[in-house]
């Protein structure tokens, strides 16, 4: 996990985190509060939106039903935005992290690899996220894509490479692939149909959540670091 250094908080600007936590414990033990709900950010494109499907039946909410089983408070604010970059999650990550925030998942790339966006660039983009989600002190999960071999087998080995890369250099959990647990479900490249809408991009409601439980641990893990 990211270390935490210093977050902007309620309790004042540049307050370090460890005070409010040690505000909080000292309330816990008279009773005074019995549970703190965590907001986690979740910074990506359509598929972190819940392109072409009701509301309820997106990743976020989801995800927000799957953490709530496991007896999680945890508000989960939906930063995905269908057609984004990695340029343009960094455009937005400044004012996205708001003071309230104590964790982000970044879940973008996607969109770079169909457009064939150079690698390096996307790179760029996703440190400069990484480092402004570092700064802020939030605990930060990241979650790639895998590219296949459309632009070349560099393109394809440095586009993948990225994500491991960055995931070391911020000491932050990294799950390859979005996509995991619904290949898994799948099993083959044509069982993969049933999970996924027409366009064969995004995953329909029963792929979401096949998605969720291959992810769903790691976020926990953001809001529950000592589990």
């Amino acid at each position: 996990m990211a270390r935490v250094f210093r977050k902007r908080s309620r309790y004042g600007y540049g307050v370090p985190r460890v005070l409010r936590n040690t505000a909080l414990a000292v309330m816990l033990s008279t009773g005074a509060l019995h549970a703190q709900q965590s907001t986690i950010l979740a910074l990506g494109d359509s598929l972190t939106a819940g392109y072409g499907l009701p509301r309820e039946q997106g990743f976020v909410p989801q995800l927000a039903n799957w953490l709530g089983q496991q007896g999680v408070d945890v508000k989960l604010i939906n930063a995905g935005v269908s057609g984004s970059t990695t340029a343009g999650g960094l455009s937005r990550v400044g004012w996205s992290l708001s003071d309230d925030v104590d964790g982000m998942i970044v879940a973008l790339g996607g969109n770079d690899y169909l457009r064939g966006i150079d690698p390096k660039s996307s790179r760029e983009n996703l440190d400069r996220i990484l480092a402004k989600g570092q700064e802020a002190g939030v605990q930060m999960l990241l979650v790639g894509i895998i590219a296949g071999g459309n632009f070349g087998a560099e393109y394809k080995r440095e586009f993948n490479d990225m994500y491991e890369e960055l995931a070391a250099k911020y000491k932050i959990p990294l799950i390859p692939d979005f996509y995991t647990g619904l290949k898994a479900a799948a099993k083959t490249q044509s069982g993969m149909a049933q999970y996924m809408q027409p366009d064969g991009i995004h995953p329909n409601r029963q792929g979401v959540a096949e998605i969720i439980p291959a992810i769903g641990p790691e976020v926990y893990r953001l809001v529950r670091p000592e589990n």
